[in-house]
């Protein structure tokens, strides 16, 4: 196989696995939110596990199809159009990846340092400070 036909057996791989995760994580968040409704009957868990799940499965395939582009622009003919086009694609699907992670985590990627950084070391700083079972303090 020439190395022209990998790249582009490579390229189109990224693109189908990005939909297929996408489809399947679809189906498979619908599944988990109704077994979280059937088993806990709490309609807003149900649809908070299906939000989640199905963001992941979103920024998954975006990762994987983002993947695929640049595998693309690399390996083509470079121009400062394709180059472009990549740079607008990617940052599309950066503003699109974020935006999705926020809306699952319900704060931004560089603040969630500063909300769970201090419930870490507080944590930490309570076992330290307990004694260890079987040792005598």
């Amino acid at each position: 196989m020439d190395t022209d036909r990998f790249f582009e057996w490579a390229t189109k791989s990224f693109e189908v696995l990005g939909v297929l995760s996408m489809v399947v994580g679809f189906v498979f968040a619908f599944l988990l939110a109704a077994l979280t409704w059937k088993r806990t009957s709490d309609g807003a868990r149900a649809f908070r596990t299906l939000r989640e799940s199905l963001g992941g499965a979103i920024l998954l395939g975006l990762e994987l199809l983002v993947a695929a582009d640049i595998v693309k622009t690399v390996t083509s003919t470079p121009s400062l159009t394709d180059a472009a086009v990549l740079g607008m694609i990617v940052l599309i699907r950066t503003v699109l990846s974020l935006s999705i992670e926020v809306e699952i985590e319900g704060v931004a990627p560089w603040r969630r340092a500063l909300t769970t950084g201090p419930q870490v070391l507080a944590r930490a700083a309570r076992r330290s400070a307990q004694p260890e079972p079987g040792t005598t303090d």
